[in-house]
């Protein structure tokens, strides 16, 4: 998970140079946030897909195909040449990252019962938030003794290593399978190889291949102007090989899918995905909706009308009925307002540092990182306190420290970033209140989930949260730019650059009392997720006893569903 998370930011400082080697020069700024905006439709849209597939199928079984797909977007982004590879490298990068997060949240609590699971919960959270600070620092330190490529060639090793390490932690002794099955397997193992090493010589394309009167015939563009590696003949004998691969197999995973209800994911998916692309491409300083905003967000309005359509009809709909209940609601709202505050914090400080300091984008984002250590740190210690109280006895307080600390944000002016002790406190605070929310959530939700719905319930925490990210920034956006043109046009002198400074820092204002302000209605939706320990009798009742997994999960012949800890060389917990 910190892998995943540093890959979120791990381009900040390297975006431009991507941008260069896929030919896009630093005056097409506008043509590279699909590099960005890629990786969080990956990461957004599928999650609900995902979550529902690990209370299918062995929770190992989804982080090792998560792992694999993170492995192989690292991969394409790293030898991408095209802009549109690259996009598709990082929509791989998303997909496959943001799938571990409801897999290993609802591995904690299939291993850890209700009222023990709050310091596993808290270093999840830590190590994800960990992950985000570690992201850019890791992009450049590479960037130091080698390219941008390097970024991503690391990632493809330590996505490696964690692939082996999933895959040693499988439960021992398969039965070996039947003659025709073997033979199945080695055909499609044959078939997955040829596909592989087709695509890798298509996006890779060697020059001692290319440059050859003989062999590199299959490397020319089916239009020489375009100068692709996909649309040339080897490139789409890769693409054959993949449709083949997909049809010989689709009876093992098609049935999956279908019971996982892959029509509603597919319309979760587009709404979630026209929200992301709607707003994620806007410049937050001067625009609310991106260029493609128009037509998208109609496009995504139906869809979210096709999926409540579908959730209601379904017989076995995306999120099974019943496991949205009691706590997981309070929960679903606190994550998207600690979403709004904290999408906040990140774009409009830098945007204050750079506005009255003159600093870069790179000394601008340093600004936060005493924020973002304060954040895991945060994690830790409000998973350890739940082993004493209640979900909201730490997660309400901790957010209304945030909500002071923001608010206090809001006041800062032109020179307030020049005094280090006094913008400490505040990005300090505000990191910690976050931080330490972040476990009652997420134990408060999964308490009251059903045990055949955990990864479903996570996977709902994560998306309310990054939803409530890309909302809070579009409508704190829309609010701080109507401040600003309201100074503005109270300017006697429009061309006064000292005043267009002063609209700019009160626009910044605007967005930080809004965000200050989710902050404290989330604090006052926290109170509701219980008073006492997760698991104990009392004011909130006794704890909900979880309803028992289905008896079997996944296709015949898959591993068993990975539910307790015994049967995989785990010590069960009383």
């Amino acid at each position: 998970m910190a892998l995943a998370a540093a890959d979120t930011y791990v381009v900040v400082l390297a975006l431009t140079d991507m941008m260069a080697g896929v030919g896009v020069g630093i005056e097409s700024l506008q043509r590279g946030t699909p590099i960005i905006s890629g990786f969080l439709l990956g990461y957004v849209a599928v999650l609900p897909l995902i979550g529902r597939l690990s209370d299918l199928v062995d929770r190992r079984r989804i982080l090792l195909w998560c792992l694999v797909v993170l492995v192989v977007g690292s991969a394409v982004t790293a030898v991408s040449v095209e802009l549109p590879v690259m996009v598709g490298g990082r929509f791989l990068q998303g997909l496959g990252g943001g799938g571990l997060v409801p897999a290993t949240l609802a591995l904690v609590a299939d291993l850890w019962p209700p009222g023990r699971r709050g310091v596993p919960l808290g270093v999840v959270g830590g190590v994800q938030e960990l992950g985000a600070v570690l992201g850019p620092l890791l992009g450049a330190l590479v960037l130091v003794v080698a390219d941008w490529r390097a970024i991503f060639w690391l990632n493809v090793v330590l996505g490696t290593v964690c692939l082996v390490g999933v895959w040693r932690l499988g439960p021992p002794g398969r039965s070996r399978p039947a003659d025709g099955r073997r033979l199945r397997r080695a055909v499609v193992g044959l078939l997955t190889l040829v596909a592989a090493v087709l695509s890798a010589l298509a996006l890779w394309a060697p020059e001692a291949l290319t440059s050859s009167v003989a062999l590199g015939g299959p490397f020319v563009p089916f239009d020489p102007a375009s100068g692709s590696r996909v649309l040339t003949p080897v490139g789409a004998s890769a693409a054959t090989a993949w449709v083949v691969l997909g049809a010989l197999t689709a009876r093992r995973w098609l049935p999956l899918l279908l019971r996982a209800d892959l029509p509603g994911a597919a319309l979760v998916a587009v709404a979630l995905g026209s929200l992301v692309l709607t707003f994620s491409t806007a410049d937050p300083g001067s625009e609310v909706l991106g260029p493609w905003g128009r037509w998208l967000l109609p496009v995504g309005a139906l869809a979210v009308a096709g999926s409540v359509l579908r959730q209601r009809t379904a017989a076995s709909p995306l999120v099974p009925r019943g496991v949205v209940r009691r706590r997981v609601w309070p929960a679903l709202l606190s994550s998207l307002l600690v979403g709004a505050a904290i999408v906040a914090v990140v774009v409009d400080v830098p945007l204050l540092s750079r506005l009255t300091q003159g600093t870069d984008e790179t000394d601008a984002a340093l600004v936060l990182v005493r924020f973002l250590v304060a954040v895991p740190v945060g994690a830790v210690l409000g998973g350890w306190l739940l082993r004493r109280v209640g979900p909201a006895v730490v997660a309400a307080p901790a957010l209304a420290l945030a909500a002071v600390s923001v608010l206090a944000m809001a006041r800062w002016d032109r020179g307030s970033l020049e005094d280090v002790v006094a913008t400490t406190l505040p990005l300090v605070g505000a990191g910690l209140g976050v931080g330490l929310a972040i476990a009652p959530v997420n134990d408060a939700a999964l308490a009251d989930a059903r045990a055949d719905g955990h990864g479903t319930v996570s996977s709902l925490v994560v998306v309310a949260r990054m939803v409530g990210m890309v909302l809070g920034l579009a409508l704190l956006t829309t609010w701080g730019l109507r401040r600003f043109h309201q100074e503005v046009a109270g300017l006697s002198d429009p061309s006064d650059a000292d005043a267009l400074l002063d609209a700019a820092v009160v626009q910044v204002q605007t967005v930080l009392t809004g965000a200050g302000l989710a902050a404290a209605l989330g604090a006052v939706v926290a109170l509701t997720l219980g008073m006492r320990p997760v698991g104990d009798a009392g004011e909130d009742g006794p704890a909900a006893p979880e309803s028992a997994p289905p008896a079997s999960h996944g296709s015949p012949g898959s591993a068993p569903p990975l539910r307790g800890g015994r049967e995989h060389g785990i010590p069960s917990r009383p």
